[in-house]
């Protein structure tokens, strides 16, 4: 990753939408990553045509699985999943570096109209109650690193801050928009989607001064409360000055991402880095999924017939792969 300087408000050529930017704040000893999501974004939920309250879900996890899988320094898989009892019972988030990204929702589609007319389509409670798992696979060779935290009425930027608690213990505050966008072209009303979202973690040199304090343990006598601790002075700043973005600043295009770091940090000297294109891009391919397919047994591929054939869809992309049965039965 190479420097390429401080930011002044006319310094750096704009990283531009789908782009991860990332960035360090010395005064403070913060690290980040910000990015502004367009095309890319719109393109992975239109080819569902997900009922907006899921499309909005989704691009929340889309966003919060993109500032976490490109902090991965090898060549690797981010993957975020969700397993839930709301209606929205699974999103699955897919990043493969150095930039490569899917993602799907599955929803039940009755449950989300009746909580449409009844108004309570807020995200928390679209997800309801499960876990969010986050796993880093680094390849055959290696084994895989899992973080599980619950889902319990949460907001996705909430759950983020849980996750960073317990498995990292990296101070880190998180922010996450996403926005439906609706243009007039050729008197015609045009329909997209903008996402933008903000990790900033304290990353001094002093591992004393990094220390997160540990979670209440739960068996302290009663009526006694945990000792307080005061959070170091720098990071109660930083964590103060990410909570002043708006919704709007981080979606909006003409705030592009370089803009909105010179405004929160441009007194303690804000430095970015090249930035790291996202693309919608699956990963599936017809040599996977014979592969898969070969180790069914005849009775599992007996009964994956239907009309003479066997039809795999991909959920992520929606592309569909036809099979004679007879290449899996002989």
């Amino acid at each position: 990753m190479s420097e390429i300087g401080n930011l002044g408000p006319r310094s750096v050529q704009p990283a531009g939408d789908d782009a991860v930017l990332p960035f360090e704040v010395e005064g403070l000893d913060v690290r980040g990553r910000v990015i502004q999501m367009g095309p890319a974004l719109s393109s992975m939920l239109a080819r569902h045509d997900y009922p907006p309250p899921v499309s909005k879900l989704l691009g929340e996890a889309i966003v919060l699985g993109v500032l976490l899988g490109s902090s991965l320094k090898f060549e690797g898989q981010f993957l975020l999943q969700t397993q839930t009892d709301g209606p929205v019972d699974m999103l699955v988030v897919d990043f493969r570096t150095p930039g490569n990204l899917r993602a799907y929702a599955r929803f039940d589609a009755e449950r989300v109209a009746e909580m449409e007319a009844e108004g309570t389509l807020e995200p928390a409670a679209l997800l309801g109650n499960g876990i969010l798992a986050m796993t880093i696979d680094q390849g055959v060779h290696t084994s895989r690193y899992q973080g599980i935290v619950s889902l319990d009425g949460s907001s996705l930027e909430d759950v983020a801050h849980t996750y960073f608690a317990q498995s990292e213990q990296i101070p880190t505050a998180v922010r996450l928009a996403v926005a439906e966008m609706m243009t007039r072209e050729d008197g015609k009303v045009a329909h997209s989607w903008r996402a933008g979202g903000l990790l900033v973690q304290f990353l001094p040199q002093s591992e004393d001064r990094m220390r997160q304090r540990d979670l209440p343990g739960g068996d302290a006598p009663g009526g006694l409360d945990d000792e307080d601790e005061d959070d170091d002075d720098a990071w109660v700043e930083a964590k103060s000055l990410v909570s002043t973005t708006e919704d709007h600043e981080l979606i909006d295009p003409e705030v592009p991402a370089e803009r909105l770091l010179y405004r929160l940090f441009h007194e303690r000297g804000v430095r970015v880095f090249d930035p790291t294109a996202v693309r919608d891009q699956c990963s599936c391919s017809r040599e996977r999924i014979v592969g898969v397919l070969r180790s069914f047994s005849a009775e599992e591929i007996t009964e994956s017939i239907e009309d003479g054939a066997i039809t795999v869809t991909c959920e992520f992309c929606g592309l569909k792969y036809n099979f004679d049965p007879a290449e899996f039965l002989s």
